[in-house]
């Protein structure tokens, strides 16, 4: 504590930062970032766009940016992108920002931000187009905790043969995160292939009866081969799960 407190008379550290290291959170007027839950979780806190004003994304972002050196926004419009990046590049110059407009993630990393390595691979699956946007957001997440994370999309059970000439670059990773809307049908074939521990994740493409992912995430949690199932859209969390598998792979 003495450190942090000479730091912070010092000049060498914020009132946020301290607040951060000292607390575990850093509070600001939009709401109180958890700078600790990194370490404390092993899952780098993300800013949840839906809800909030441009102001409180960009304030959450650079406070973010500010304690942990890395701020990550999920569900971002692209209209507020822009504000969210003159923001951070206004407090932090040097600052490497990104934004995937398919995903909707954006990502900021402080010039001394030092990313995690993990010597394990995550595969990410989808079954069409359609399911961009949670499984970007799943790979984005993956990817931060430092996995290496490769693709393979547009795979729907409509045609098997897509899936099976990609069976054997699955089971080379360490976990697979597959995506399916409609009946959700996909993770229960790969996890039926491979050897690989399978995440499925329901997205609310399909409609009619059992339309916005309830089908497809009634059909993953009866599933007859083993997996786990997260809630319809839940990229972040698929993403984070598969990380901390990747996490205990490259422990091991």
């Amino acid at each position: 504590m003495r450190d942090i407190l000479e730091s912070l008379a010092n000049g060498e550290l914020s009132v946020r930062e301290a607040e951060a290291a000292l607390s575990g959170y850093a509070t600001t007027e939009s709401g109180r970032f958890d700078a600790a839950r990194e370490t404390r979780r092993g899952v780098p806190e993300a800013v949840l766009a839906d809800g909030k004003t441009p102001d409180e994304i960009a304030d959450l972002a650079a406070t973010a940016l500010e304690t942990t050196g890395r701020a990550i926004v999920t569900r971002l419009a692209d209209e507020t992108a822009a504000t969210v990046r003159g923001r951070l590049v206004e407090a932090t110059p040097n600052a490497d920002a990104t934004f995937d407009d398919r995903a909707k993630v954006f990502v900021a990393h402080a010039p001394d931000f030092d990313p995690p390595q993990l010597d394990a691979t995550v595969c990410v699956v989808s079954a069409g187009t359609s399911d961009a946007q949670p499984v970007g957001e799943a790979a984005s997440i993956a990817t931060e905790m430092g996995a290496t994370v490769t693709r393979v999309t547009d795979v729907g059970v409509a045609a098997l043969t897509r899936i099976v000439d990609h069976v054997d670059e699955i089971r080379e990773a360490d976990v697979a995160v597959v995506a399916a809307g409609r009946e959700g049908a996909l993770p229960t074939v790969v996890a039926g292939l491979v050897d690989t521990p399978v995440i499925g994740l329901p997205v609310s493409t399909g409609y009619g009866h059992g339309g916005e992912g309830e089908a497809a995430l009634s059909g993953m949690l009866q599933s007859c081969t083993i997996l786990s199932v997260v809630n319809v859209d839940a990229g972040f969390v698929a993403g984070a799960q598969a990380g901390l598998i990747a996490r205990a792979v490259d422990g091991a």
